[in-house]
């Protein structure tokens, strides 16, 4: 899908996403993945939370797809109880819950994701997050990415996403909250309670028309951010770290919004936190890089996300 069109607005992507979506196989699977992750390595990227859709055939050619390439990967299996395709939905959430175990018992690093409040009713999240809770997993969920999530949200439930989230015992600190676009002070403020954190997307939430986290705000909260290369629209974790520090100071009309330490913290151990992970991987700039030259030392990580692409890692 990377460079095509894909209709004028958020849920005409999400059409053509879905229709690609059919087709896949575990085979294509452990085809496209691994060229993915390989791809995602060499931009940077050493480790991955996979949050996965499509069946739990497809999940286990993940897992493989991820070994081959190299890189370390935490399995998000989406639950999935209504809308989207079938391939997608669980028969009940027992049932979900049972296939996150089997990835798990087959040596799987297994995380929960309730794909979002459109996906998962309310009996759903609230036995999600009592088993994240007893079994200490990370919880990864869609929420406040689209206006008209929260309007399906408040008509059904009464409540905003992220409220709701908290109603059903889904929100703590190993909670991650994918975009969190359109949150509001009242949802920031549960989020910064629990001690849970966003994984912001910048170039898919531009590409998607999605809008512009209140980076600001969500920083004065004190909520950690990571960042999700999502869509795949390209792969370049400086890239995503400059658009979240370019969208806070067009937002604010000042500069370094966020300090050049707490955004490569952001790209990396605030990422394997989210994902559960004590250690991981490292990677290497290359110092030598054209984008490098005549910087000084001392300027040298304000370069990384300023000036570079991920060309530059070895």
């Amino acid at each position: 899908m990377r460079g095509r069109a894909q209709g004028d607005d958020f849920w005409a992507w999400r059409d053509v996403m879905l229709g690609h979506a059919r087709g896949l196989t575990p085979d294509t699977v452990r085809t496209d993945y691994e060229a993915t992750y390989r791809e995602m390595k060499a931009a940077g990227y050493t480790a991955v939370g996979e949050f996965h859709y499509v069946g739990l055939p497809e999940a286990n050619a993940a897992v493989e797809a991820a070994a081959a390439a190299g890189i370390e990967l935490v399995l998000l299996l989406s639950a999935y109880g209504r809308g989207g395709l079938e391939r997608f939905r669980q028969a009940s959430v027992a049932d979900y819950l049972s296939q996150v175990e089997e990835l798990g018992a087959a040596g799987a690093r297994v995380g929960l994701a309730p794909h979002s409040v459109r996906a998962c009713p309310a009996d759903w999240l609230e036995e999600i997050g009592r088993y994240a809770e007893r079994e200490g997993l990370v919880l990864h969920v869609h929420a406040d990415e689209q206006p008209k999530e929260i309007e399906e949200c408040l008509a059904e439930h009464g409540v905003r996403p992220i409220e709701l989230l908290a109603r059903t015992g889904c929100l703590g600190p190993r909670t991650t909250i994918v975009h969190g676009t359109h949150a509001n002070d009242a949802e920031l403020a549960l989020l910064a309670d629990a001690d849970a954190r966003i994984c912001v997307c910048p170039l898919t939430e531009a590409n998607l028309g999605d809008g512009f986290l209140p980076v600001a705000r969500v920083w004065e909260h004190g909520i950690p951010l990571c960042i999700g290369s999502d869509s795949n629209v390209r792969l370049d974790p400086l890239e995503e770290l400059r658009e979240l520090e370019g969208i806070a100071r067009r937002q604010e009309l000042r500069r370094n919004v966020i300090p050049v330490p707490d955004l490569l913290e952001i790209g990396s151990g605030e990422g394997a936190k989210a994902l559960g992970l004590e250690e991981w991987p490292g990677i290497e700039a290359d110092l030598s890089h054209p984008s490098l030259a005549g910087v000084a030392p001392d300027e040298v990580e304000a370069a990384l996300v300023f000036g570079c692409g991920a060309d530059l890692f070895v």
